[in-house]
């Protein structure tokens, strides 16, 4: 997802310096749309579905309904964010947009890596387990 971001972020900043009618601005055009296209396959294969992973696999049984409640709201609440302030920050600038949707992106990859548990091959107990 970063790297595709930062495509879409290069191709914006290098845009505000090329003419309109220039061949290369409307490949720098189709080369954003793309990178935009990649972005959201890799965030729906990747950090999309890490809501609903976290919510069957780590969520204990006692707590699942609330835990999963509460991830839920938190999942659309931070979606429906991105989508208000996204058409601002645009109007800001369009580069620096996509600069501050990769330090997110790469916040929560480091995030990822270091506070959520692998749990591939594990049983619910030895999950839980971790917890205690």
């Amino acid at each position: 997802m970063a790297l595709s971001l930062l495509v879409v972020s290069i191709s914006f900043y290098l845009k505000e310096y090329i003419s309109l009618d220039s061949d290369l601005y409307a490949t720098l055009s189709l080369v954003s749309v793309a990178g935009v296209m990649v972005m959201v396959i890799a965030f729906s294969l990747g950090l999309g579905a890490m809501p609903w992973i976290i919510m069957s696999e780590i969520l204990p049984i006692n707590i699942k309904g609330l835990a999963g409640s509460f991830a839920t709201l938190a999942n659309w609440f931070f979606s429906w964010l991105v989508t208000l302030t996204a058409n601002l920050l645009l109007d800001w600038s369009s580069g620096g947009t996509f600069t501050i949707y990769i330090a997110v992106c790469v916040f929560i990859a480091g995030f990822v890596a270091i506070w959520v548990p692998e749990t591939k091959g594990k049983t619910l107990e030895e999950i839980q387990q971790f917890f205690r």
